[in-house]
């Protein structure tokens, strides 16, 4: 075995988990779901059946990623984070019934490479994450998220951009749509809501 999974976890037999891996204290992994190389799931986190993790991801203590969830490589989900995956939820038919598995039809959240989620964000299904996006922490997030932004509140709303270093953005002076990231230094062009990075 290639990864290492602390004995109090519970990991499925049919879950795949890739190289280097760690699953840590309390965490459940379930049927069929596949976590890539470099992953890191905390203590108590929850990943449902089927679910698709790239390389690189970090789960915090705590995280719910329901079922049919995606995540691309490197992305961050802090701790306590639920990803939802019933856009119209309910215990019971409208008969008074208990609903089963197959009694609804789940939704999931996707999140691109390179995007974060802050601490106790939730991101109700069915919604896109964009890359290198940024969820502040205790944000419910409602709809699909752009590349590189950075959104916050309840619902969530966008208040910025945000690079690949995890910074928010400041526009170049003079220069309307284009902003740099006071870390790296990288710039980046705004056309139309939609932020790429400049080339060269």
């Amino acid at each position: 075995m290639n990864y290492r999974v602390q004995p109090s976890a519970q990991v499925d037999d049919s879950a795949e988990i890739g190289a280097g891996s760690s699953v840590w204290d309390l965490a459940q992994i379930r049927e069929g779901a596949r976590l890539g190389e470099g992953c890191v799931v905390g203590r108590g986190a929850y990943v449902g059946s089927g679910v698709r993790m790239g390389d690189n991801c970090k789960l915090q203590n705590y995280a719910l990623v329901y079922e049919p969830a995606e995540l691309g490589d490197g992305v961050f989900i802090g701790p306590a984070v639920v990803l939802t995956n019933d856009h119209n939820p309910r215990s019971v038919d409208p008969d008074g019934n208990q609903k089963r598995g197959g009694d609804w039809e789940a939704v999931g959240v996707r999140i691109s490479d390179g995007a974060s989620i802050g601490a106790r964000a939730v991101c109700v299904a069915p919604i896109t994450i964009g890359r290198w996006a940024m969820v502040a922490a205790g944000a419910v997030v409602t709809k699909d998220v752009p590349d590189f932004a950075l959104v916050v509140g309840v619902p969530a709303r966008q208040v910025g951009w945000t690079g690949r270093a995890g910074v928010k953005l400041v526009e170049e002076d003079g220069m309307a749509g284009l902003w740099k990231c006071p870390q790296t230094g990288t710039l980046y062009e705004e056309k139309d809501g939609v932020l790429t990075e400049r080339e060269g």
